[in-house]
């Protein structure tokens, strides 16, 4: 059984920086990809960052420059490093993991605020 377990999700002033984690069990080989969605209140869920097992890497515009995406590959673990956060951050973000299927995490809050 494939799971996803995030972390880091918290209460961050803007400007300031955030890391999340999500660990994906029961995937031991063939990821292909891994990555964040978003979803604030009111609105639809959004690519934020992904990373293919190659490294190639793929943001959303809004994020550029700010966020970083990183993976190890050999603990099934996608990381997203916020940088100078804003207020339009604020949103739960999900995990995903593409292998054979993709799978989701539960969701961590990240909440932007002074």
């Amino acid at each position: 059984q494939v799971q996803l377990v995030e972390s880091g999700g918290d209460l961050v002033q803007p400007g300031g920086s955030l890391r999340l984690s999500c660990a994906a069990s029961g995937i031991s080989s063939g990821i292909v990809s891994m990555g964040w969605y978003r979803q604030a209140p009111g609105k639809e869920r959004e690519l934020v960052a992904r990373i293919t097992s190659s490294g190639s890497t793929n943001y959303a515009d809004s994020v550029k420059g700010r966020f970083t995406v990183s993976m190890d590959y050999a603990k099934s673990t996608v990381y997203l490093q916020m940088s100078r956060v804003k207020l339009e951050d604020t949103a739960v973000y999900y995990c995903y993991v593409v292998a054979w299927n993709q799978y989701w995490g539960q969701g961590t809050q990240v909440t932007v605020s002074s």
